[in-house]
């Protein structure tokens, strides 16, 4: 008998579907929907908690990176050790809890969210169940070694397959708007912007601070070029554009804050080509 994929049990897909409500309350800027949105990611999978447990083993047979044939055997067979040592009930219970508040919460149709890595996730669900067959766990095992080895599996190498399933939508609302592809360094802005929201958002600010720091030097360095120079326009901009980062510091994180950034990416991007 076939073992049926029971998507709201698979951790990794509540995940992914939460981030998805998360995305798309971002982008049409409903605040309040955020907040309850990235309130549930929090609390659920916060660091150390027996979701955030089972997700990170998700996560881990889902390597960006290309593996060597032996490395991802033993990364498969690791991880199913650990995976024992999960209390299943616990588990459970745990997403009992989780499902309940996405129902009463979030969006009647949450969990009808197009998932890009389901088939993945399916098959990883399907390996860590004890009631699948030997000989379907073998084929399972099989493909996803095939998945971590198996360099034309892993995407457009341009934009990592996490990035693509993330920021998909802000990717497509700034291009529609600017009529211009994202740089790298703006889709990493934007995937490090989202997924604040479901940690504490150090990582971000961190990243945040590093890249004003090279977006001003980059700036300083424009007005030293002769066509700026001799450009008063040029000049005038490029001195607006400093105070305007200088003033992100006393101005809360906000989309806004990230759309004027994403634009001075691009600016610095015109100056340095």
């Amino acid at each position: 008998m076939r073992l049926k994929h029971n998507k709201k049990r698979n951790t990794a897909f509540l995940f992914e579907t939460l981030v998805r409500e998360l995305t798309k309350a971002i982008v049409r800027k409903d605040e309040n929907y955020k907040k309850k949105a990235a309130s549930i990611v929090r609390k659920h999978f916060r660091k150390g908690s027996t979701l955030q447990k089972e997700l990170q083993l998700y996560n881990s047979l889902q390597e960006g990176q290309v593996l060597k044939p032996h490395v991802a055997e033993k990364l498969i067979f690791e991880t199913k050790m650990q995976y024992k040592n999960l209390n299943r009930k616990e588990i459970f219970s745990k997403q009992s809890a989780l499902i309940n508040e996405m129902n009463k919460t979030l969006s009647g149709d949450v969990f009808s969210n197009f998932v890009p890595n389901y088939k993945d996730i399916a098959t990883i669900y399907q390996i860590f169940n004890d009631e699948t067959s030997p000989k379907k766990r073998v084929l399972l095992e099989d493909s996803v070694l095939n998945s971590l080895t198996n360099k034309n599996s892993k995407g457009d190498d341009n934009f990592p397959k996490v990035d693509n399933l993330v920021v998909r939508g802000f990717i497509k609302k700034f291009n529609e708007e600017y009529n211009s592809s994202l740089m790298a360094e703006q889709k990493e802005l934007l995937q490090k912007y989202i997924f604040s929201f479901t940690n504490s958002g150090v990582e971000f600010k961190l990243f945040l601070n590093e890249e004003l720091g090279r977006l001003k030097n980059a700036v300083k360095d424009g007005l030293k070029m002769d066509d700026i120079k001799s450009d008063s326009d040029m000049c005038r901009r490029s001195q607006e554009i400093l105070g305007l980062m200088e003033g992100f510091k006393e101005t809360p994180i906000s989309t806004e804050m990230i759309e004027k950034i994403i634009k001075i990416q691009s600016l610095v991007g015109e100056i340095q080509s």
